[in-house]
């Protein structure tokens, strides 16, 4: 475990260090330490817009994919129709492409096949694609987990498919349509192949805009801490998504628990 560990975040910590580096070229160990690149980087105007444009594209995708993700696992968990197990596979397949030929086909799609000028929309689509995935997956693991039997009941009392859905279908989603959320809010935030092929000439998200300093290798110090400020922005809806679905599993189990010591009648 502590091998697995350092593998994945001695890397994190290195890049935390050059962010406070005092110098302007990368040479390890730091000779001085500041924080005066953080004044910098705020004061960036390259990197807030990106960072404002990555914001926007990681929202909208996440609200398209919350309504379509959802959408389709609700026909596939709550329906039986011939090919049901092909669309779900065809439904989750995209996020284990390669970025390279996703990105590759949305552009070729948009600039081709319906003349689309690329911009920040057709980012957003791009996304979407993906994100769906996350959602699908969150909402109908937790669809497999609820009786319809509920969903059933309700429509024997009189109420029609938006109030079951309403009362009934929705508040038992509620956890994993936030985790899903979440999970995909991040997955678009910091993702940047299908971007770079996707995204209009003039149009930057924060990777993209991290990516193009280190090519021109003008901005390292001020890179170096906008890494870090990305880091620190992807762990926090990963973070939350964890809690959801921990805290969860042990209502679940507890629910569990106490149902079965309960008494028979």
């Amino acid at each position: 475990m502590a091998v697995t560990l350092s593998f994945i975040y001695i890397p994190l910590f290195v890049i935390g260090i050059y962010a406070f580096n005092k110098g302007i070229t990368l040479k390890w160990p730091p000779e001085s330490l500041s924080t005066k690149w953080f004044g910098e980087a705020v004061d960036n105007e390259g990197a807030r817009h990106a960072l404002v444009n990555s914001l926007k594209v990681g929202a909208i995708a996440t609200l398209i994919a919350l309504v379509l993700g959802t959408l389709a696992s609700l026909g596939v968990a709550r329906h039986r129709f011939f090919g049901r197990e092909t669309v779900s596979f065809l439904v989750v397949i995209p996020i284990a492409l390669p970025g390279i030929v996703t990105g590759l086909a949305l552009s070729n799609t948009f600039t081709q096949v319906f003349g689309i000028s690329l911009s920040l929309f057709t980012v957003v689509v791009a996304h979407a694609t993906f994100c769906i995935v996350v959602v699908y997956n969150n909402v109908i693991a937790r669809l497999r987990r609820v009786s319809a039997s509920l969903e059933e009941a309700s429509a024997d009392l009189g109420a029609d498919t938006w109030q079951t859905f309403r009362h009934i279908t929705l508040p038992s989603l509620q956890t994993a349509l936030v985790a899903g959320g979440l999970l995909a809010f991040a997955l678009s935030f910091d993702e940047i192949i299908v971007t770079n092929f996707t995204i209009g000439a003039g149009e930057q998200t924060l990777p993209v805009w991290i990516f193009t300093q280190l090519t021109r290798g003008q901005q390292f110090p001020i890179v170096n801490v906008v890494a870090v400020i990305v880091v620190l922005l992807s762990i926090l809806p990963v973070y939350l998504a964890h809690r959801l679905t921990r805290e969860e599993a042990v209502t679940a189990r507890g629910g569990g628990g106490a149902a079965a010591a309960a008494p028979a009648p």
